[in-house]
């Protein structure tokens, strides 16, 4: 079968997929082209004509129809408006995670000004420097947080709390002209590698993102859309715009608040229909399931923003009815979903890596390798995003806006966003996703993903959760150190995972160090914080075999070494060199110093054979030996060859050597 029949057989597949997505209702409309030149309040204006009555969005303590959380919005921009007049500018958004945010997002946009969300839980450090960042001149906050927002503004900010706005307040809308190129929000990145930057969106991109989520997944008002994101990140602009443009029902949950039992039970409760999380919310919701729970209304769940695993697609099919659909989504703030992957119940997943799957509209992705060249079918490069429709660029920063953001080659209205993630495309067309570029280290040389690493962890039974990182310790020496949450009970040991490793990956990608975890410390949006994982340390790692301390000089000497070439606080005379985490150049070096030490010429395979104190300090006693007596018989054949012939065999003689002669 060639390329091209490839990807109309693949493309068939996922079209069967998508035939069968739709609510049972069959009141889908689709969001045409020509919506997107348009603003948001256009649109959302549109809506409330539409579906006055209908649950606009509820939480545990508060339910608005359309028309009320119109009326609320409105009131909060003739606020914004009477505080800071007209004119476009940045306005930063400070609330707990629910309905309030909602209100005031909708109201800076009425206003004709652009939207900066900041959650309070931020440290305050973050929270000014996206103030200062921002040159925001007001925060509207609650009640609630309105102590917190004093703290932290500044001589050119000004406060405003949405809870004490004068019930006199007009709540018709205002009929403001907005283009749909004018800024909408500023969605400040984790700030996860340094300090935060602003993404840029406006009118245009964001409609143009909510047609595509909403022609993808076939959304329609009769949906009921899961919000667990917090308003500061990209995942909340596309579930609060894409529900709330379509005449859905959206409903806030604060997943901090209520673990993975109680995000169950609420899933159930409110007759959820689209779920919407990173992998690690859903695994832990799974976690705590019973296996008799039911969700008969959740028609699709779709995960993004991290890749999925072969067991989260087990898991799906496990707990999950066949009406529900798995969709894995790639995209990001700067560019919005540019790839999308379709399962059911009869997908047959091959290999460990779940694609990210195949081009939605208006985004056409390559690969280019470190000069800017595509690269060919099944070879790896940085994905790349071709659209009209991306962020403008970053906020008040033009030169990364000229580095990531490059011109159309062929002068057209297209950019081409560059995302710093790794793929591969497949001769169907297939995008496989392989982690960032800056995930990449070199380990004695070789080039290492090490998300091809993680992947192959999370196969083992025994593992939950995994994130791999590459650090030198010390500087210098660059090793691949494994943190991983154990599954239950039992836990697997370093020497298991080693084991289980070896038979998938080549010896230069096997983690040096394994740090068991009870749980992986994660940013706000769900993925794994990276920087706050905890040092190595240098205790012994938790092996097969007890520890046994040494008894003899030799092997006294030789667990000094290797615990000083191991980075470890001690070592027993047991313990395998390997699952220690040595490797080749570490044996190399231990060798080195046990022959410096001890005296003696010792091939580096030595170690290999003899890779525990244990056996190495045998094979020195018996190199020792040899040696004495390789000694003992080069001094005697010295003095054989200074006597004359009848002292030598008289010498010989008194020895028991007659035999020997000269």
């Amino acid at each position: 079968m060639n390329q091209f029949s490839q990807s109309i057989v693949g493309y068939r597949g996922q079209q069967s997929i998508r035939a069968k997505c739709f609510h049972p209702s069959g009141s889908f409309i689709e969001f045409k082209k020509e919506n997107v030149e348009q603003s948001i309040p256009d649109r959302f204006e549109e809506t409330v004509r539409k579906y006055s009555d209908r649950i606009a969005t509820k939480t545990a303590t508060c339910t608005l129809t359309y028309e009320e959380l119109n009326k609320g919005a409105n009131r909060v921009a003739r606020a914004i408006l009477c505080e800071q007049g007209q004119g476009a500018e940045p306005v930063v958004v400070l609330f707990e995670h629910g309905i309030q945010p909602i209100s005031a997002i909708l109201g800076v946009l009425k206003a004709g000004k652009f939207y900066v969300p900041v959650d309070p839980s931020f440290p305050h450090g973050r929270i000014a420097s996206i103030l200062e960042d921002s040159g925001a001149r007001l925060i509207v906050t609650s009640r609630q947080n309105f102590s917190l927002a004093s703290q932290m503004v500044n001589n050119r900010s000004q406060l405003l709390d949405t809870d004490a706005i004068d019930a006199d307040v007009s709540d018709e809308n205002l009929y403001f002209p907005i283009s749909p190129g004018s800024f909408a929000c500023i969605m400040y990145t984790s700030g996860s590698t340094g300090d935060p930057k602003g993404v840029l969106q406006n009118h245009r991109g964001i409609l143009h993102k909510v047609m595509l989520y909403t022609n993808l997944l076939h959304l329609c008002s009769r949906d009921r859309l899961t919000l667990l994101h917090y308003s500061c990140f990209d995942g909340c602009m596309l579930h609060l715009f894409g529900s709330l443009l379509n005449g859905a029902s959206l409903f806030p949950f604060d997943p901090r608040l209520g673990g993975g039992k109680q995000l169950a039970r609420w899933l159930i409760e409110e007759q959820v229909t689209i779920y919407h999380s990173v992998p690690m919310v859903l695994r832990q919701m799974i976690d705590a399931l019973t296996g008799e729970e039911e969700f008969p209304n959740l028609r699709v769940i779709q995960l993004g923003a991290m890749p999925i695993t072969r067991g989260d697609v087990e898991l799906y099919k496990k707990h999950f009815s066949s009406e529900c659909i798995l969709v894995h989504t790639m995209g990001s703030t700067e560019c919005g979903i540019a790839r999308h992957y379709f399962i059911h119940k009869a997908s047959q997943i091959a290999g460990s890596t779940i694609p990210v799957g195949y081009a939605v509209e208006d985004k056409e992705v390559i690969l280019l390798d470190e000069g800017g060249c595509e690269v060919g079918v099944g070879q790896v490069g940085e994905i790349a995003v071709k659209s009209r429709y991306l962020s403008p660029g970053y906020w008040r920063k033009p030169q990364l806006t000229l580095a990531k953001f490059l011109p159309d080659p062929n002068g057209g209205d297209q950019r081409i966003y560059l995302t710093g993630d790794l793929g591969r495309m497949e001769p169907d067309s297939r995008l496989f996703h392989l982690g960032r570029k800056d995930f990449q280290v070199k380990i004695r040389g070789y080039k290492v993903e090490l998300n091809e690493v993680e992947i192959a962890l999370l196969e083992h039974p025994a593992v939950k959760e995994v994130a791999v990182v590459g650090r030198e310790v010390p500087p210098g020496d660059a090793q691949i150190i494994a943190y991983f949450v154990p599954g239950g009970e039992p836990v697997p040991t370093v020497s298991e995972l080693r084991s289980f490793l070896t038979r998938k990956l080549p010896d230069y990608m096997i983690p040096s160090v394994f740090v068991m975890l009870p749980a992986l410390p994660l940013m706000l949006n769900g993925k794994v914080d990276r920087l706050a994982l905890p040092e190595p340390g240098k205790s012994r790692p938790e092996l097969g075999t007890p520890f046994v301390a040494p008894s003899t000089p030799v092997e006294e000497e030789l667990s000094r070494i290797w615990a000083e070439v191991l980075y470890l606080d001690q070592v027993g005379i047991r313990d395998n060199f390997f699952d220690l985490g040595g490797h080749s150049l570490a044996a190399a070096r231990v060798v080195s110093q046990v022959i410096k030490e001890f005296q003696l010429e010792l091939p580096l395979q030595s170690l290999f054979q003899s890779p525990t104190v244990a056996e190495m300090a045998v094979t020195i006693t018996e190199n020792q030996a040899k040696k004495v007596g390789q000694e003992e018989m080069a001094r005697m054949l010295a003095e054989l060859e200074a006597l004359s012939d009848e002292e030598a065999h008289q010498l010989l003689a008194d020895k028991g050597g007659e035999s020997y002669g000269r």
